[in-house]
């Protein structure tokens, strides 16, 4: 039952979303793969953790120190674990209830490294490993400077080893070791050579030894004198710029001047103590990290505050630093999640692993031009984006959560500590950005196979590329950040900046026993800046990939709007000598040629017209390549077929009948001319001629994993049919191309046979009774009871249908088609119903006769004497074919002139004949071929 309005946008997005669901529920095993692959990612991380574990994490060298105690009489011994059994690399990992107070120490460079004399010009103490530990002042107040500066180190000193710490405590000590993390075991004191003391002039009594801790963690140091320098500085500026040409660049051989700290006294005075102080935390340590200096600080300002109070002329008044010690903690355990480490680059995969597969499916539509056939029957640019976006949108989300589902569910704490709000936002918006990466990226491809290896070549060259260099850049301060945000504009960087981001503050919070990413650390940790470059991209990048499909579909190039203005200057013939060409085939074209333009012509001119298709001068020229001249496919053609006619396209190949096909099926836009379906210019409202229009292409376009059943309901609700109108529609069309027979309706279409593929897209170009119908050699491949039932069909069909049929079958051309048209290069030669063209063209009979070879000469002489006009067509073996005008002979000469031949010789067979279309084909193409070479 035909359905006279087109279908709307909600009835073409039902039908298109169906057909997705079905087609999606033929390919669950492929969706479960799919989805699949992040737990085996997943469990892969797990692995490679729980080897981490055991080799680093649950390591011996990694915990707290244990040894075997024997016990009296016992073959057993019992393991006892502390800090006094452990290495000072393990010993950080014990329990500690009573930390150990160290004496407080301040860094100093190495003596290679220091400043020299007080006019840093002689550098013989670099040599000799003995330059002194310099101290820069400056302030308002010179004098007040001078008198801190000779307050701030003790001249003398007295030990009390009763008291060890408080006689430290009057010492100035120093170490070159920058700290360590924790200070349980502080480095200067544990894994110092030696322990220096800062004096303002060294003697022979100036070293000496201590021992401190508790066995068996005790340690005996030995304390070497090495001389404090004070000297002053008239500004800031000038200390800043000595300290920043002292600056350790890592070239040894270079001239350094080292500081230990500065001292800025700004408006210091009797009444008011502020001061400015300068350290080095620039240092790095063997593993690239910058260690805590802060250890090291509290001494420098105890350094300054002391010599302030003495500055106040009370000698005896002092704030005794005695020690520093850390606050008790419990065991410890190294906890380095390497997952997390690892996950940024893993992660990156999983999610760009779903880029190939949209695009893949995309490319294949086009490809096996899909895409165009439902465009052909109707289905707008609107329904296809908005379900296939919120198709793959729908698939990449729940890709999404699965991956987020089966992470937390194994462990994975790149899932577990990081908000799952955030994780999911994040996602979301990248799938967003890498589908409309994949509606773009299939406008530049064609072929299935090299859209998947460029697409895979991109999946994992964005995670190489961002572990090995972009992961890099990122951690090294000295590049520029705005280049990083440069490169974060490449959405395989967009995606791993934030992936980055979560594993290290996953990483972190494992390691430290707090919380990973918030909401709250969306600033502090550049994510902000991720997700802006994200959204700006997918709005820009879904605009540009609508546009690009718009012009690939319309035919039309990137810059179409604008025109070579020399381009009439460079066509390959002259206007004199088109004119002459365009001269002679008017004089040339037949009667009914000309016929049909005038009426043509005369409909164009008329407001309403009851034709379904016109078509006016329409003209098609490919341009010319490596140096071809253009190709002429259709020269002004000017047709009018009306509804309820079948109009059959004949010629030879390269005549240009799939050019006026493709025209007309909005394929490609004609050079010039125009053409009119229902009334509407293929021109500019080729959308709402597809509404009206069925198409069945040469070659089968079909889903292969989709019934025959289920095509037809896709193409019938793109046809406006519902409900049980459509069931019905779907039920007489299979039963018309007998597809109902033997289940074969609901089997999938890729296990049909040739002919059954090709019943199936006549099915398909006919249902919802459309307006005009375009068949390109429907017949192809059916055996004869199929062709003739196929063609009963179509005859059916045409009721109130126009329908334009090309074929090279003569006898289907005869039973289908109400008039014929012959195409050669591009031209109407004729146009007519069958009848008329054999009478037109086929005005003789052909005689065949066939003889003992010895009479040959006695035939040709017979057929001379009925008609003196007739022409031998060939011979062979005997076998002589001759045509013979019908005016010059009538049938019952031509008996009688064998039946006489009879009697003087043997005849073994003999026949007349009527002229056939294929022999008027066959004249008429000869003859327009001829005359195209001519003009």
């Amino acid at each position: 039952m035909a359905n006279s309005s087109p279908a709307s946008f909600l009835t073409q997005a039902n039908a298109i979303l169906r057909k997705n669901l079905t087609y999606q529920k033929r390919n669950i095993w492929s969706n479960v793969r799919l989805i699949m692959i992040p737990f085996y990612l997943c469990v892969v991380l797990v692995c490679i953790q729980a080897l981490f574990d055991s080799q680093v994490n649950k390591s011996l060298d990694n915990q707290c120190g244990c040894k075997c105690i024997h016990k009296t009489g016992a073959e057993k011994c019992q393991m006892v674990c502390g800090v006094e059994y452990s290495t000072r690399e393990q010993g950080v990992f014990c329990a500690i209830p009573k930390p150990q107070p160290w004496p407080p120490l301040i860094l100093i460079p190495l003596p290679r490294y220091g400043a020299v004399d007080s006019n840093l010009t002689d550098v013989s103490c670099k040599q000799r490993n003995n330059c002194p530990v310099t101290i820069l002042l400056t302030g308002r107040n010179q004098s007040l400077g001078a008198t801190l500066s000779r307050n701030l180190l003790r001249r003398s000193f007295a030990m009390n080893y009763s008291d060890l710490l408080f006689s430290l405590a009057d010492n100035v000590l120093a170490t070159t070791y920058k700290g360590s993390p924790t200070n349980y075991l502080d480095a200067g004191i544990v894994s110092d050579r030696f322990i220096y003391n800062l004096q303002p002039r060294c003697t022979q009594n100036s070293n000496f030894s201590f021992s401190i801790g508790q066995p068996p963690l005790n340690f005996t140091k030995e304390t070497r004198c090495v001389q404090g320098l004070n000297l002053w500085r008239n500004s800031s500026r000038e200390i800043n710029n000595e300290i920043f040409r002292g600056y350790y660049k890592g070239n040894p051989e270079g001239m350094i001047n080292e500081f230990v700290a500065a001292y800025d006294l700004l408006d210091t005075n009797r009444t008011n103590f502020n001061v400015n102080i300068w350290y080095n935390a620039t240092y790095l340590d063997d593993s690239g990290n910058r260690p805590p200096k802060l250890l090291r600080v509290p001494r420098l300002v105890n350094l300054v505050s002391n010599a302030y109070l003495q500055y106040l002329k009370v000698p005896r008044t002092k704030i005794v630093f005695e020690f520093v010690k850390e606050m008790p903690k419990p065991e410890t355990k190294l906890r380095l999640d390497i997952a997390s480490l690892i996950g940024a680059v893993f992660f990156t995969w999983v999610i760009l692993l779903l880029f190939p597969v949209i695009l893949t499916s995309l490319v294949y539509e086009k490809q096996q031009r899909l895409r165009i056939i439902m465009k052909m029957h109707g289905l707008g640019d609107g329904p296809y984006w908005m379900i296939s976006y919120a198709y793959f949108l729908a698939i990449s989300t729940l890709y999404v959560i699965c991956l987020m589902i089966f992470g937390s569910a194994i462990g994975l704490k790149f899932f577990l500590l990081n908000d799952y709000s955030l994780h999911f936002v994040f996602y979301f918006l990248y799938i967003n950005l890498q589908i409309s990466i994949a509606f773009l990226a299939s406008s530049a491809f064609s072929k299935v196979e090299t859209a998947s290896v460029v697409a895979y070549i991109y999946v994992f060259g964005s995670g190489l590329l961002g572990w090995f260099l972009f992961q890099f850049l990122i951690e090294e301060l000295s590049f520029p950040r705005h280049w990083i945000f440069v490169m974060e504009l490449y959405p395989g960087f967009s995606l791993f900046r934030g992936l980055y981001e979560f594993s290290q503050y996953a990483f972190q919070g494992n390691l430290t026993g707090r919380d990973g990413m918030k909401w709250k650390d969306l600033s502090n940790s550049s994510m902000d800046e991720v997700f802006y470059i994200i959204i700006v991209e997918w709005f820009f990048l879904l605009i540009s990939a609508y546009y690009m499909d718009k012009m690939s579909s319309s035919g039309k190039g990137l810059l179409f709007y604008l025109k070579n203005p020399f381009e009439k200057f460079l066509s390959p013939q002259s206007p004199s000598l088109q004119n002459q060409v365009s001269a002679v085939s008017v004089e040339m074209d037949k009667l009914d040629v000309i016929q049909e333009s005038e009426k043509v012509e005369k409909l164009m001119s008329e407001r309403k017209t009851s034709h379904a298709i016109v078509c006016h001068k329409m003209k098609k020229v490919y341009s010319g390549r490596d140096g071809n001249p253009p190709k002429i496919a259709v020269q002004g053609l000017s047709l009018a077929v009306p509804s309820g006619e079948c109009f059959g396209m004949l010629g030879p190949n390269g005549a240009g009948k799939t050019s006026f096909i493709n025209m007309m099926t909005g394929l490609v836009k004609p050079t010039s001319g125009s053409a009119f379906v229902q009334g509407f210019d293929i021109c500019m409202d080729m959308d709402r001629v597809y509404t009206s229009m069925g198409v069945c292409p040469q070659h089968d376009l079909l889903w292969e994993t989709l019934s025959g059943r289920e095509h037809l309901l896709f193409y019938g609700r793109l046809k406006n049919l519902k409900d049980s109108d459509l069931d019905q529609a779907v039920e007489e069309s299979l039963r018309s191309v007998n597809l109902l027979r033997g289940g074969v309706a609901d089997k999938p279409a890729g296990k049909y046979s040739g002919g059954m593929k090709r019943r199936l897209s006549v099915a398909i170009s006919l249902i919802g009774s459309p307006k005009v119908v375009y068949m390109d050699e429907p017949s192809t491949g059916l055996d004869p009871a199929s062709r003739m039932n196929l063609w009963t069909v179509i005859k059916r069909a045409k009721t109130n249908t126009a329908i334009i049929l090309t074929t090279h079958s003569m006898e289907e051309a005869e039973f289908l088609c109400d008039r014929l048209g012959i195409f050669v290069d591009g031209r109407l030669q004729c146009i007519g119903n069958p009848k008329e063209l054999k009478g037109r063209y086929g005005g003789s009979y052909v005689l065949t006769m066939t003889t003992a070879p010895e009479h040959e000469k006695d035939v040709e002489m017979l057929v001379q004497e009925v008609s003196p006009n007739a022409k031998k067509l060939y011979h062979i073996a005997g076998t002589q074919k001759f045509e013979i005008p019908k005016e010059e002979v009538r049938i019952s000469q031509v008996f009688q002139a064998v039946e006489k031949a009879k009697r003087s010789f043997k005849v073994f067979a003999w026949g007349l004949a009527d002229t056939t279309l294929e022999d008027v084909f066959i004249k008429v193409a000869r003859s327009g071929q001829d005359f195209n070479v001519f003009s």
